[in-house]
């Protein structure tokens, strides 16, 4: 069996694929803003140059002396000295009706201008297929010192000129692109160390596992101490009233403590399928909230199936749930925080944890199963994880979590046993 890939792994792997998607686009909008940049220049140019000949008054003398060869003669060699120093493609001047004055091409002088006359005298540019292929071109009209219309001024660049532009214009573009996935691929790489110094070389289940196993630690540690604490201090007041001679109230505290302890104990061994690590951790979690003087209730079906979870994971899951509600039982008038366990209608088990807390704001009931989010101060038990938690190993092996409200209920429904995710 191929054996997962790391955590570290799929980091590196997800972040140079979003490298490379990023790179990509910023290429494509790099040359979709050279091509645009290009092609507006190229109109600027020709809008120039046809304008700055339409205003010359060697051109205007030319055209209003109604000579069209004379016009040729004199125009020709001053429209190839624009071309070539506005490094455009072509100029054509022309008669009022359309007829070439001038072209890069002498067979074409005295022929029909191809292109877009205005109907009125203004200046237009178009992109046109004429004799030297696809252009950008703008006309302009020449008047006469009298106003009147006298010829037009085209002046040039064909799309092919503006491709050998825009290719000059390449290189930097794909090199900031290069750059920008080069960068990328070394932070996917610093974070690929960093996630690795933290994962090992441990895939995603296994990183889950195992902050599932600190959690599940952590709070049966504290409940085990909370138990291990009153039980201190009750032994502690038994003995100090057997030394001031006061037997019957110690025995009264030895016997009350007994009973309570007996009474959580048959909730938790009535249960044919119950864990015994999830048993102390219920003992010890009374013991806790009693201990910040919050009421604590539980309820047991004894007919409440086996679990699909693994001890730890189900220590994790009730650990963090019980954990949250004592906190929101601190906070309010009225402690109390309830239990409760029972089969489900699929053979499964319902998990509810209540608690007379002010509730989860409306807004916030959507963020509160995403990591790293709390209501509460960040501390060393790592809160914004739990919830995250939580739901990550109920979903892990088909269940759900529910939050209800009035008052606030975690329900987490779990499926039978035979769904268990395997180890």
């Amino acid at each position: 069996m191929r054996p997962a890939r790391s955590v570290a792994s799929r980091v590196f792997v997800v972040l140079l694929i979003a490298t490379l998607v990023v790179g990509g686009l910023v290429a494509v909008f790099l040359v979709s803003d050279a091509q645009r940049a290009t092609h507006a220049e190229a109109e600027r140019v020709t809008a120039a140059t046809a304008v700055t000949l339409a205003a010359s008054p060697l051109v205007t003398e030319a055209l209003d002396a109604g000579d069209v060869d004379a016009a040729t003669r004199i125009l020709e060699p001053y429209a190839l000295d624009v071309i070539a120093a506005a490094d455009l493609d072509f100029v054509t001047i022309m008669t009022p009706d359309g007829i070439r004055v001038t072209h890069p091409d002498i067979e074409q002088i005295g022929e029909k201008y191809l292109g877009t006359i205005p109907d009125t005298a203004r200046t237009f540019t178009e992109v046109f297929t004429g004799t030297l292929g696809a252009s950008v071109r703008t006309i302009v009209p020449v008047d006469s010192d009298d106003g009147d219309l006298v010829g037009w001024v085209s002046a040039g660049v064909t799309t092919e000129s503006i491709s050998d532009t825009l290719i000059r214009r390449l290189p930097l573009s794909l090199g900031i692109t290069v750059g920008l996935v080069a960068l990328g691929t070394l932070g996917a790489w610093a974070a690929r160390r960093f996630t690795r110094r933290i994962a090992g070389d441990l895939p995603p289940g296994q990183v889950r596992d195992a902050v599932s196993s600190y959690e599940s630690l952590r709070t049966l540690g504290d409940a085990l101490r909370a138990q291990t604490h009153e039980h201190g201090n009750r032994m502690h007041t038994a003995v100090a009233l057997l030394e001031l001679g006061r037997a019957e109230e110690a025995i009264g505290i030895l016997t009350e403590t007994s009973r309570q302890s007996q009474s959580l104990v048959d909730q938790v061994t009535a249960r044919q399928a119950g864990d015994p690590t999830v048993g102390a951790l219920l003992l010890g979690k009374a013991s806790q909230a009693k201990e910040r003087g919050i009421d604590w209730r539980l309820q047991i079906d004894p007919d409440t199936p086996e679990s699909p979870l693994s001890p730890v994971d189900s220590v994790a899951v009730l650990g963090n749930l019980i954990d949250n509600a004592m906190d929101a039982a601190s906070a309010g008038a009225e402690r109390w925080v309830q239990v409760t366990l029972e089969p489900s209608t699929d053979g499964g088990i319902v998990l509810a944890v209540s608690d007379s807390g002010p509730g989860i704001a409306p807004e916030l009931r959507t963020r509160i199963f995403a990591h790293g989010f709390s209501t509460k101060p960040a501390g060393s038990h790592g809160r914004g994880v739990g919830l995250a938690l939580v739901q990550s190993v109920v979903l892990g092996v088909g269940g759900t979590v529910d939050l209800e409200a009035d008052p606030t209920t975690f329900r987490v429904v779990l499926p039978p046993t035979r769904r268990r995710r395997a180890p």
